[in-house]
């Protein structure tokens, strides 16, 4: 429905930490017409450059918290306002190298009221990773 917003442009990033890079970060919005509780989103895919990284490298933050796949899937509280970036940070160790790369995100999204997979989303695009 809105995949073309779902990847931001800005803040794709490195993250480091005590002089050491952990991975990176992307910006993303929920494709769906509303917020939801984060226990329906069933499943988040990050692919760069042709590598799928795990849900085990994915940490999801939104509104100051940070979340594991499996944890998100048991969250009964937190929900992502829509139109509210959320922050995932891909953990891989010396992160990516500065410059274009393309990014493919896959959102599946269960509604109780959708059948099978519930609403999916996918969105390739270039971003640029800067220091």
């Amino acid at each position: 429905m809105f995949e073309k917003y779902t990847l931001v442009t800005r803040g794709f990033q490195n993250v480091v930490e005590n002089g050491q890079v952990l991975g990176f970060q992307i910006k993303i919005r929920i494709p769906y017409y509303r917020g939801i509780y984060l226990a329906l989103i069933n499943s988040l895919e990050i692919t760069v450059d042709g590598q799928k990284f795990s849900p085990s490298q994915l940490r999801f933050s939104i509104a100051g918290r940070t979340f594991t796949m499996d944890e998100m899937a048991r969250e009964e509280n937190a929900r992502w306002p829509f139109g509210e970036p959320a922050t995932v940070t891909v953990l891989k160790p010396e992160g990516l190298a500065l410059g274009l790369h393309e990014v493919t995100l896959e959102q599946a999204i269960k509604p109780a009221y959708m059948p099978g997979r519930g609403f999916t989303s996918q969105i390739t695009r270039k971003l640029t990773l800067v220091a």
